[in-house]
């Protein structure tokens, strides 16, 4: 086990840090190295520097494991006792999946492990958005909420399941902004994307709907 989790490590070093065919093959999970939760800017300071950029991403370079690891960590990572975590959720349903398509594949963010779970290993970021800077960027972040768990007291709430999980991305995608306003990293959340190709390409179930997506990257 230690062998594996060691060998995951390093294997996700290799794809965050030195992106390439050879990286991270036949793992079916990539442990992230525990966040990083001291430290940062101050908030009024991070809140005050928050901005969209849709130009102006640098495409050849990578995120280190260590960042992403971070700020997966501040959007919807687990804070506290009882696996609550950095975003607020409606009834508590934490119905957002977070995947993220790079160069080197496609992945799910587990916020309770903090690992990512390897779903393919084929440059998708085309199907994360419209604009062309999504093919480039080295990561984009798509939102999925999963209705099968917008539930209160085991029952479906279908009158506010779709509001509640638009309100839900919005705090992990605010999250992640005020974090890339900490470390100086470009970001913008987008809701030009189709749907339809997301469910495609992610292989989603029925009850499963692509909400935003967002791109992080360094400033060129």
């Amino acid at each position: 086990m230690r062998r594996t989790l060691i060998a995951c490590a390093v294997v996700g070093l290799m794809l965050w840090v030195a992106p390439g065919p050879a990286s991270a093959q036949g793992e079916d999970v990539i442990k992230l190295p525990p966040a990083q939760t001291d430290g940062g800017m101050p908030l009024m300071q991070a809140l005050k520097l928050r901005k969209s950029t849709r130009g102006g991403f640098g495409p050849d370079k990578p995120l280190s494991m260590q960042v992403v690891s971070n700020l997966l960590w501040a959007a919807d990572g687990v804070n506290r006792e009882g696996g609550h975590r950095t975003a607020p959720s409606a009834a508590d349903w934490q119905n957002i999946d977070i995947y993220l398509t790079t160069a080197d594949g496609l992945y799910l963010y587990d916020p309770k492990k903090h690992e990512l779970k390897v779903l393919g290993r084929e440059d998708v970021r085309a199907v994360a958005g419209q604009q062309p800077f999504v093919t480039e960027a080295p990561l984009n972040l798509i939102y999925v909420a999963d209705m099968a768990r917008a539930s209160f007291g085991g029952k479906r709430m279908p009158e506010v399941e779709e509001t509640w999980s638009f309100a839900n991305t919005g705090f992990i995608a605010q999250n992640v902004y005020l974090f890339c306003a900490s470390e100086n990293l470009a970001c913008i959340v987008r809701a030009m994307i189709d749907p339809a190709a997301i469910a495609k390409t992610l292989k989603l179930r029925p009850e499963q709907k692509a909400i935003l997506a967002q791109t992080v990257a360094h400033f060129k």
